[in-house]
């Protein structure tokens, strides 16, 4: 079973990795369990993203080039956005202080498995529209 925001429209994740490689690697493997990615490379562009298209769910690295890491821009997009779920991934993921994060943020390890991260994505989705006031 695919995943999915509504019965016609994908689950739409907004990924910030500046690795090419990496990065073409989870767009592949997630757009193959059914989620619609929009990849960006810095921080600036997700924000941009964020202003001009609907976005689901928020995957990003901690460590960006550019002058914004993942965590000050997970904090602006939940300005933007605050019921926005949130993961992070990093290779020194126990190094973001707790809070640094943006509360019910899930942190993904890097070296991670794009299969797991789809399942990490929905949880994501399903711990926001717990969380989301009625």
């Amino acid at each position: 079973m695919k995943p999915t925001a509504t019965e016609s429209q994908p689950i739409r994740v907004l990924f910030v990795e500046d690795e090419v490689l990496v990065s073409e690697w989870v767009v592949q493997s997630l757009s193959d369990q059914g989620f619609a990615v929009q990849a960006v490379t810095t921080a600036a562009d997700a924000l941009k993203h964020l202003e001009a298209a609907q976005v689901d769910v928020l995957f990003t690295d901690i460590n960006l080039p550019g002058g914004m890491d993942g965590a000050a821009l997970a904090r602006r997009a939940r300005q933007l956005r605050p019921q926005l779920p949130v993961l992070y991934a990093s290779a020194r993921a126990t190094m973001l202080a707790p809070d640094a994060r943006v509360p019910g943020a899930i942190i993904v390890p890097k070296p991670y498995e794009p299969r797991l991260v789809g399942r990490l994505l929905m949880a994501a989705l399903r711990s926001s529209a717990v969380e989301a006031p009625a």
